[in-house]
Parts: structure tokens; C-alpha cells; sequence
């Protein structure tokens, strides 16, 4: 297996892993998406709420705000000490309180500690008209995707390598599948066509209808995989990535030790 970095930077990754099968592939693209923790919050206790937006309404907006949080820190509640009854090594409790006319946005939450906090500042929760206050204590905890979406760590995506062949014998330079290519990474160079970007390519095939002389070519590779990683959580892309290979490790090992059992 190998792994090249194509594209990083705090909330995104792009990288291609060769040597995998699409079974592989998709599974840790799950793993990514549905089974790394993330903080958010859970329970909303509202002592006023005088806004135009429902309680629920507010509660639910509320759990989609992505938080930091430190993750040597705290515990999924099913692997607590205190078995999920709530303590500060699976907890956290955020409160807010004000009063219209203003908008409510994510940075007005005050966490009882300071690494846990709303990953954006801006996020709208509620707008409060004059006369109206909102008030409320939350608690926020670590839970994964598949419980709910709230908990989702990243958007995943992956596509196989595309393969691009260029016929040189056949190809004339006349250019016209230069002009159909939608991703614009086909050029004539010394009367030569060449690919810029291979990355690029959606393998739309628009290229290979356009060439009247059947000059090109494209095609995918089956065990060469391209992964976009984008954070939605209080995560870096990176470390999605490696808390999903980490926990996909976990698995297989699992398994192992339960076939070993089986006679």
C-alpha cells in the first residue's frame, strides 16, 4: 500500500492510496464519516425562551454546532467510568443567556472549560426581537455518526484514479477533444496532445466521443483510490484520517480474535 498527500490543510485533506480494493476503500470512508468521535451537544435545558423558534426547534439547531474538545480528555459515555450517568470525563455543560433585539449566534456559548468551545463563532442560532430573552443550560457529549448525524466527524468522498492514454501515432492535433474536455486538462503541445491535470479528470468521456481518430483513451485504475476528507466537526481533516485508520485497525484485530474462537 502506498499513500501520497495531494492536498492538505486544517479542515481538508486530498490524498490517493494505491494497493486497495474498493471494498477497503468504502469501508474506510465509513469508518471516517460515521465511527470517530465528536463532541456535541446532547440535552438543552431551557429556563426562558421567548423567542419565535420552539424549543426543539432551538435544541436541534443547537446540536449541529460543531465543538472543539480534546480527545485524550474525554470519553464515549458507554466507555465511562461513571457508566454514562454524567460526569466531567464525558460531559460538558455550555450555557447562554440574552436578551433581543440582538442574533444569538454559536460564539455567545460559555463552556464551563476551555477547551470546549464552538468550532465557528458565527453560526446564527435564533434571532431575539425587543422585549425577548433566551436562556439555557446544555450539555454536550462525545457520541459518532451513526448514532446521529450531529456526531458526524467529516464529508467523505473517494474515486478511483483516472487513466488517461494518448495514442500518438493516431493522434493528428486537431484539437477537438481539447475543446469537449469540461475539466479543461487536455492541451496541444508541439503540435502534441497532452494531459495537465490526470488528477483532475471526472472520466466523463467527453474527450474520447469527441476524437474522430480514437486517440484517446480513459479509463480508471481498480486498486488506486483518490480521498477528499472535509472536517465538519471539531477534528482536523487529518486526524480523521488517522482515528478512522486507527479504529478500522481495531476492528480487524477484533475479528481476528473472534474467528480464532470459533472451532
Amino acid at each position: 500500500m502506498k499513500i501520497q498527500i495531494l492536498e492538505k490543510n486544517g479542515n481538508e485533506i486530498k490524498f490517493l492510496v494505491e494497493g486497495i480494493s474498493a471494498a477497503f476503500a468504502n469501508a474506510l470512508r465509513r469508518v471516517m464519516m460515521t465511527e470517530v468521535p465528536t463532541m456535541a451537544i446532547e440535552w438543552v435545558d431551557f429556563k426562558k425562551n421567548d423567542s419565535a423558534l420552539s424549543d426543539e426547534i432551538v435544541a436541534n439547531r443547537l446540536g449541529q454546532v460543531p465543538l472543539t474538545f480534546d480527545k485524550h480528555v474525554y470519553n464515549l459515555p458507554s466507555e465511562c467510568k461513571c457508566e454514562g450517568k454524567g460526569c466531567s470525563r464525558c460531559q460538558v455543560k455550555l450555557t447562554l443567556k440574552k436578551k433581543g433585539p440582538d442574533m444569538v449566534y454559536s460564539e455567545d456559548l460559555k463552556s464551563r472549560t476551555k477547551d470546549v468551545k464552538a468550532v465557528f463563532d458565527k453560526i446564527p442560532i435564533v434571532e431575539l426581537f425587543e422585549g425577548q430573552e433566551i436562556e439555557f443550560e446544555a450539555t454536550a457529549q462525545l457520541g459518532i455518526g451513526k448514532e446521529h448525524a450531529k456526531w458526524q466527524a467529516a464529508n467523505v468522498g473517494y474515486s478511483n484514479l483516472p487513466n488517461i492514454t494518448i495514442d500518438s501515432k493516431k493522434c493528428k492535433g486537431c484539437s477537438t477533444c481539447v475543446k469537449k474536455c469540461v475539466k479543461k486538462i487536455l492541451k496541444i503541445e508541439n503540435d502534441k496532445l497532452v494531459v495537465t491535470d490526470p488528477l483532475a479528470c471526472n472520466v466523463c468521456l467527453q474527450c474520447v466521443d469527441a476524437c474522430p481518430d480514437g486517440a484517446i483513451k480513459v479509463g480508471t485504475e481498480d486498486d488506486k483510490f483518490i480521498f477528499n476528507v472535509e472536517t465538519v466537526s471539531g477534528i482536523p481533516a487529518e486526524e480523521v484520517v488517522l482515528d478512522a485508520a486507527d479504529g478500522l485497525e481495531n476492528k480487524i484485530n477484533d475479528f481476528a480474535k473472534s474467528l480464532r474462537k470459533v472451532k
